[in-house]
């Protein structure tokens, strides 16, 4: 058996798009030759719904669980988990289980935005801007809790709403913002804690990987790998990357897979240890 599982999630996670859901799949089937392993695809695509985050919970929601399921199962086997995801909702399901099972380990989440908002504060009602609360059990999902916001690190972070502003500066998640000597700034953050990490690929400056979201002022591909050395270094118990669209949607063209899992090498190298 490898020691590590690779999951391919193709359901539900509150799309608006069905860019995502393809983006996992072209991921998926990238590491699958690069790593040598075969994957376990996970749900099963459906039509966006483009719906409010209740909706879009319930209908993702048989997904979600299998992918909980799945990631139990690898986690209990003690496998380090690598994850393709459309969107970062489905992390709603992955999260609560990595803390049950790695209860010392820091969430490292990349990402343009905070994602700790909140069904009673956000004004979008987008279901992937609540992912962390939601692990955190700030409010009920139905999918677990248990996650300590004070052991998320956000980084590259740069979109922030007042609710997510409030709770880094009352001691929730650490921020590491994008910016020059973001690899030593992670390095004081993590210290020697096991990690996981979570990948948005919005984290990225725009054009270098095709998202929904574009937000200026993100990581170039060195910045992205050079914070993956500094992670390496540690344990880490299991990588997720999300919301890398199949194609651009303004010119149709691709995606370069093979730019951002070189930026993720040393995290990629690291699993199998």
């Amino acid at each position: 058996m490898s020691s590590l599982a690779l999951t391919i999630f193709q359901g539900r996670a509150g799309d608006r798009n069905p860019r995502g859901a393809a983006g996992a799949l072209a991921v998926g089937a990238a590491l699958e030759t690069r790593l040598g392993l075969v994957g376990e695809r996970v749900g099963v695509q459906a039509p966006p719904l483009a719906a409010g985050w209740s909706e879009e919970l319930e209908a993702a929601r048989p997904g979600l669980e299998a992918l909980a399921g799945r990631l139990d199962t690898v986690l209990a086997s003690d496998q380090a988990s690598l994850v393709t995801q459309g969107r970062c909702a489905a992390s709603i399901a992955t999260l609560p289980v990595v803390r049950r099972h790695h209860p010392d380990a820091l969430v490292v989440w990349f990402d343009a935005h905070g994602d700790c908002n909140q069904p009673a504060h956000s004004t979008t009602g987008y279901l992937g801007g609540m992912v962390l609360t939601a692990a955190a059990g700030v409010w009920d999902s139905g999918l677990g809790q248990g996650l300590d916001l004070a052991d998320v690190v956000l980084v590259g972070t740069r979109d922030l709403d007042p609710c997510e502003t409030a709770l880094i500066a009352g001691g929730g998640p650490r921020l590491v913002a994008p910016g020059p000597g973001i690899a030593h700034r992670l390095a004081a953050a993590i210290g020697d804690r096991p990690v996981y990490v979570h990948l948005d690929c919005d984290v990225l400056e725009p054009g270098l990987a095709p998202t929904e979201y574009s937000v200026e002022g993100g990581l170039s591909f060195v910045d992205l790998r050079e914070a993956c050395l500094v992670l390496a270094r540690n344990r880490v118990v299991g990588l997720e990357i999300a919301e890398f669209e199949d194609v651009f949607a303004e010119t149709g063209l691709p995606g370069d897979v093979g730019d951002l899992l070189d930026a993720l090498s040393p995290l990629l190298e690291r699993l199998f240890v």
